[in-house]
């Protein structure tokens, strides 16, 4: 393993860090969370026109970059540094490289080249809470998330113009303004029980989508019912459960979210460190007690250490080693750390809604509800590793 970055990888994270200096600051991302999309359509704009970030690992014949994975995964530190007012989790992230691994090729040329310029955003439509189960971050992605059977989730049936979808998605990152949504839906009944993607517009007769109010503002939710919605299938093979296809993109997200998580434990980490060397008590600075220098040390290397699992995570899911679900668990866990003793070192301005600390812990608890915990992320990646073989692990 070559743990250097490229001089392309270096330059790619030096511009993003100083767009998003100029463009994200603390009132910046409160402004955008406010925003009917939930995010600042200005700043998506100049990521995509400026950086291509979209479509950073999108083959060029699609509009794209033709970076790596790992290019993606580095990206997304600098965003969750800042905890950028952008769609790319759901976007690039959660729904593109599905559309590129399933797509026909008519599909491919006609929605990647539109999400790579910033026209089209997108979102995975995950039915319930079962986004970690159905990405095999938590669980081994059975049917139950899926609905299946003839109730729950949502089902699938085919019509003779096409494909029509009944039933709800909650919890659906920026389900509420994307452009597209990728919808898993159970078909086949008990006989041929089987689930498959579909491609529904955001515009569709049938379709309601209702904003949640969430725990992490800076992730917009949406609750999303298909009511007898017109839908296309991601595609052209009705007959292969896509239930493995998104259980192995699941590593690649889980290292895209640990990269963020650092990035924002990093950045919490900064700024307690520039106001405990700001803030005095009885004639100096509090940073220069020892008690406060130990707890940021350990702050410290907690930070370093989910760091370091997190590029290897950037590596391996290039090199088919699942290990993101243990990156994530490692780097949540940091993030969770850093913006709590930051909290607490802030004093009682770090309680209150004008700082912008609680928006760094409402991020990893956000994270948590629903891609984790890290005690379930750990769990199934020991099962699935057969650490456990014979002995029940609780999760």
């Amino acid at each position: 393993m070559d743990a250097r970055f490229t001089d392309e990888q270096d330059e790619i994270r030096r511009a993003l860090r100083e767009l998003l200096h100029k463009r994200c600051g603390p009132e910046d991302v409160r402004s955008a969370v406010d925003r009917a999309e939930g995010y600042d359509p200005g700043l998506w704009t100049v990521l995509s026109e400026q950086l291509g970030l979209p479509g950073l690992a999108f083959p060029e014949v699609y509009g794209g970059a033709g970076c790596t994975r790992t290019d993606v995964v580095l990206a997304a530190e600098e965003l969750g540094r800042v905890l950028a007012p952008a769609p790319f989790l759901a976007t690039a992230v959660l729904a593109a490289p599905l559309l590129l691994a399933l797509g026909t090729d008519a599909q491919r040329a006609d929605l990647l080249p539109r999400i790579a310029d910033g026209r089209l955003t997108a979102a995975l439509a995950v039915p319930g809470t079962g986004l970690g189960t159905a990405l095999a971050l938590t669980g081994a992605g059975g049917t139950d998330w899926a609905g299946g059977g003839r109730a729950g989730g949502v089902q699938a049936r085919p019509v003779a113009d096409g494909w029509r979808l009944y039933g709800e998605a909650d919890q659906v990152l920026d389900g509420h303004s994307a452009g597209l949504l990728l919808v898993p839906a159970h078909t086949g009944g008990y006989a041929r029980s089987r689930v498959l993607l579909f491609l529904v517009a955001g515009d569709a007769p049938g379709l309601v989508r209702t904003r949640r109010t969430s725990l992490d503002a800076t992730r917009g939710q949406a609750a999303v019912q298909l009511r007898d919605v017109r839908a296309e299938l991601l595609g052209a093979d009705e007959e292969t459960d896509v239930r493995p296809a998104l259980a192995a993109h699941g590593d690649f997200v889980a290292a895209v979210l640990a990269a963020e998580a650092v990035g924002a434990a990093d950045r919490a980490l900064e700024r307690t460190v520039e106001y405990v060397r700001q803030r005095e008590q009885f004639g100096r600075p509090i940073g220069s007690f020892q008690a406060v220098k130990h707890r940021l040390a350990d702050v410290y290397v907690a930070v370093r250490a989910a760091r370091s699992a997190a590029y290897y995570a950037a590596w391996a899911t290039e090199h088919g080693e699942p290990v993101g679900g243990l990156a994530l668990a490692q780097a949540l866990e940091a993030l969770r750390t850093a913006a709590g003793e930051g909290i607490q070192l802030h004093g009682g301005i770090g309680f209150t809604w004008e700082h912008e600390a609680h928006l760094y812990f409402k991020r990893a608890a956000g994270d948590e509800l629903l891609f984790g915990p890290g005690h379930r992320l750990r769990a199934y990646a020991a099962e699935a590793a057969g650490l456990f073989a014979g002995r029940e692990v609780a999760v």
